[in-house]
């Protein structure tokens, strides 16, 4: 082949790919089922031209419209409003749907579990003061006590604004716990869903035997739709990595785990903002015992039904 020949056959190709990548995103989008077999079409010009040792001016210029095209294709993206608006009414909730029954059985273990625990404390109370150490069920105790100075305040913090980050670190330290000990073949993960279970049973039983259960659970209801759901997810995402550490499906171990990664980010990202959530909702209404107990309850059965209608209809595919 020579150069001539090459340039005859292939320039106008080039000046027409060139147009397209200049023209921006009105271009690209109207030649976006074309671009990407156009890319490859390019990618073999330029190995070709380098092959036979043609003139370095379009080597140069091949490359360059190669790394333009590399850039459109396979570049990082940058945050945009219609791409978060696409990952929480699509991707988020899909994720969650294709991953139902392990999530089902992580819901089964810690509700179960828990149940179980509180039902054991509220029979015999001196138990949950075998689970719970004595600071901490004395501090349950002032926290929701209405007649407690610290009535709805953790210890730690005096305002809004102070109860609001102390959260949200509480929350995200214990998801990013339980997502990661999954990667200990999936025991992590289920030792800190255990734990977080048999606390959870054990402070309620607990605060029901002193009679603050409907302050306890006024308080508690209408964040944790968003709290304990994205705690849950973060250690069925864990006993993902676990699981794909065994079942590799032909996979080597590495890719096995990348794939697991893969499908469980959208579930982690989905987590972190219902974390995030749960941390406003907890900070700046939970705390409002002046609105009184009913109203809370209403709120949080809403929360609740919001939560279950956003997972089971956002993201589907319409029928044609």
């Amino acid at each position: 082949m020579t150069q001539r020949n090459f340039l005859a056959r292939r320039q106008e190709f080039w000046n027409s790919l060139e147009q397209v990548i200049r023209g921006g995103k009105k271009e690209l989008k109207k030649n976006a089922a074309w671009f990407p077999r156009a890319f490859r079409e390019l990618t073999q010009d330029l190995n070709t031209a380098r092959y036979h040792a043609f003139d370095p001016v379009i080597i140069e210029r091949l490359n360059n419209l190669v790394l333009a095209g590399n850039q459109i294709l396979y570049g990082g993206r940058g945050w945009s409003l219609r791409g978060a608006a696409d990952f929480l009414l699509k991707v988020f909730p899909r994720a969650v749907r294709a991953q139902w029954k392990g999530l089902a059985a992580v819901h089964l273990v810690f509700y179960g579990l828990a149940f179980f625990i509180a039902c054991v404390c509220v029979l015999h109370p001196e138990a949950a003061y075998t689970i719970l150490p004595k600071g901490q069920a004395e501090s349950l105790r002032s926290m929701y006590n209405p007649e407690s100075d610290h009535y709805l305040v953790p210890r730690e913090v005096s305002s809004d604004a102070d109860m609001f980050g102390f959260y949200v670190y509480n929350n995200i330290s214990v998801a990013f716990r339980t997502f990661a000990g999954g990667v200990f073949l999936g025991f992590g993960s289920l030792f800190f869903l255990c734990l977080n279970a048999v606390f959870f049973g054990a402070a309620a039983a607990h605060l029901v035997n002193l009679g603050f259960a409907e302050t306890f659970f006024s308080f508690i209801i209408g964040h944790s739709s968003f709290e304990l759901t994205a705690i849950l997810m973060s250690a069925q995402a864990g006993f993902l990595l676990g699981y794909r550490l065994f079942v590799t499906k032909g996979l080597s171990r590495q890719d096995s785990l990348r794939g697991a990664a893969k499908t469980a980010l959208p579930i982690i990202a989905g987590s972190a903002l219902m974390l995030f959530l749960a941390a406003v909702i907890e900070a700046f209404w939970s705390s409002r015992h002046e609105y009184g107990a009913a109203v809370h309850f209403a709120a949080g059965a809403a929360f609740w039904t919001l939560l279950a209608g956003y997972f089971l209809f956002c993201g589907r595919q319409k029928k044609p």
